[in-house]
C-alpha cells in the first residue's frame, strides 16, 4: 500500500476529533485534585457562520487551553453561542413583516420562541465549524445565552451586585432605536459629522447659539463657564422666566466648565435627554 504524496487533513480530522470526544479528554472535572484552570469562549452570534475573526480567537484560546493541560492542570474551556439580540431581532422582525404581521401581533412569548428557533438553526453549523478547528472545548457544558438557567443566573447576579452596593439603579440617558424599540449600546452607534447652520436665539436675557434647533423645545437650563467675565452678574442656581417656543418657562442658570467661552456667545441651553453631556450637567 503506497502512501499518498500529500497529507489530506480533511480525510482524518473528523475521525480524530470524534476519538477525542469518545475519550472525554476535554471534559473538566470539578473534583479533580489537579490545579484548576477555567476559560470562557466569547460566544459567537447565532446569526450565521464563523468568520476569520472567530478562527483567530479559537486558535489563541486553544493554544492556551492545551498549554495549561500540558502544565498538569484540569482545564475547563467553556463553549457557547450568543442569541445576538439586536441582529436576531432585526432579522426576525423583517421575516414577520414579509409574512404580513409584526412582533406586537404575535406577542412576546411567541416572538422569543421564534428567535430561539431561528438561532437554533445556525447553532449546529457553528458548532461543527468549531469542531473542524480542533477546538479542545468541553461540549458537555456548552451554553446558549438565552438558556433558562443561564438567564436566571444573570438576573440573580445583578440582584446580588445591587444588594452588595456594587451597582445602582437610576435614570440614565440611553441610545434608543425607534424602529426596533430597544436600547443600543454605545459601540453599535454610528456617529456621523456634518456641517450645519449655526443659529443665535434670544433666550430671556441671553443670546444662545445652537446648530440643533429641534432640541430647543425642552430647554430649561442655561449654561455658561464659571470664569466667563461677561456673565459674572449671574450666579449658579439663579432662575428667571423667559418667553419661549411653547410659552413661558422658568429657566435655571448653571455654571459649568464643559462650556467653551470662545464658542458662539459662550452661553448654551441644554436638553437633559439630548446627549450624555447635557444629562450629566443637568443632573
Amino acid at each position: 500500500m503506497g502512501l499518498p504524496k500529500a497529507y489530506e487533513a480533511g480525510k482524518y480530522e473528523k475521525d480524530i476529533y470524534d476519538l477525542w470526544d469518545k475519550s472525554r479528554v476535554f471534559i473538566a472535572d470539578p473534583n479533580s485534585s489537579k490545579p484548576h484552570f477555567s476559560m470562557s469562549m466569547p460566544p459567537p452570534n447565532e446569526t450565521g457562520t464563523l468568520h476569520v475573526g472567530h478562527a483567530l480567537f479559537l486558535t489563541l484560546q486553544d493554544i492556551i487551553a492545551r498549554h495549561q493541560r500540558q502544565k498538569g492542570k484540569d482545564v475547563l474551556w467553556l463553549p457557547g453561542t450568543d442569541h445576538a439580540a439586536i441582529a436576531s431581532n432585526a432579522i426576525m422582525e423583517k421575516q414577520l413583516t414579509e409574512q404580513g404581521t409584526d412582533k406586537h401581533t404575535v406577542g412576546r412569548e411567541e416572538f422569543i420562541r421564534l428567535i430561539k428557533e431561528f438561532v437554533g438553526n445556525s447553532r449546529e453549523t457553528i458548532n461543527t465549524q468549531i469542531r473542524a478547528m480542533g477546538a479542545s472545548v468541553d461540549w458537555s457544558r456548552a451554553r446558549y445565552t438565552l438558556d433558562d438557567a443561564l438567564n436566571r443566573l444573570v438576573n440573580e447576579v445583578f440582584v446580588k451586585m445591587y444588594n452588595d452596593g456594587l451597582i445602582y439603579r437610576g435614570h440614565r440617558i440611553v441610545n434608543w432605536d425607534p424602529n426596533l424599540e430597544t436600547t443600543v449600546s454605545d459601540d453599535e452607534v454610528e456617529h456621523k459629522e456634518e456641517k450645519a447652520p449655526f443659529y443665535t436665539l434670544q433666550y430671556g436675557p441671553f443670546k444662545i447659539g445652537t446648530a440643533r434647533l429641534e432640541t430647543k423645545f425642552g430647554d430649561k437650563y442655561v449654561v455658561m463657564h464659571p470664569d466667563d467675565k461677561r456673565y459674572t452678574q449671574y450666579k449658579h442656581g439663579d432662575t428667571f422666566e423667559a418667553d419661549w417656543i411653547n410659552g413661558k418657562v422658568t429657566a435655571t442658570i448653571i455654571k459649568d466648565e464643559a462650556v467653551d467661552p470662545a464658542f458662539g456667545t459662550g452661553v448654551m441651553t441644554i436638553t437633559p435627554w439630548h446627549d450624555r453631556t447635557d444629562f450629566e450637567i443637568a443632573e
